[in-house]
C-alpha cells in the first residue's frame, strides 16, 4: 500500500476509479474517464484500479459498490462518489481541485 501512498500524494488531482470487469457500469466508465483524462490533460491523473487485482486496497477504502470514484489530492481524499457520472460532469468537479 505504500505505493498507492506515492500515487496519491501529489499536487494535482488524482481521480482513482475502482471498478471490475464484471460490472457493466464499471465498463461504460471506461471511454467516460477517457474523455476527462483528455479534457484535463495534466492538471489531472485519472488511474483506473481493478477491484478483483487489488482486493486489500478496496478493503481499507471500503469500495462497495461500483464503480466508485475517489479525487484526492496531496494525499488526502477530497471528493468520493459511487456509481457512474458523465465526463462533463467529472471534469467540472475535478476542476474544483485543480
Amino acid at each position: 500500500m505504500s505505493k498507492f501512498g506515492e500515487l496519491i500524494d501529489v499536487e494535482i488531482p488524482v481521480l482513482l476509479d475502482f471498478y471490475t470487469e464484471l460490472n457493466d457500469a464499471s465498463i461504460a466508465m471506461h471511454d467516460i474517464l477517457r474523455d476527462v483524462a483528455a479534457g484535463l490533460g495534466d492538471k489531472v491523473k485519472v488511474i483506473k484500479i481493478d477491484v478483483d487485482k487489488n482486493r486489500e486496497l478496496a478493503e481499507a477504502l471500503r469500495i462497495k459498490g461500483l464503480p466508485t470514484l475517489i479525487i484526492y489530492k496531496n494525499g488526502e481524499m477530497k471528493w468520493r462518489h459511487s456509481g457512474e457520472k458523465d465526463a462533463n460532469t467529472l471534469i467540472e468537479i475535478v476542476q474544483e481541485y485543480v
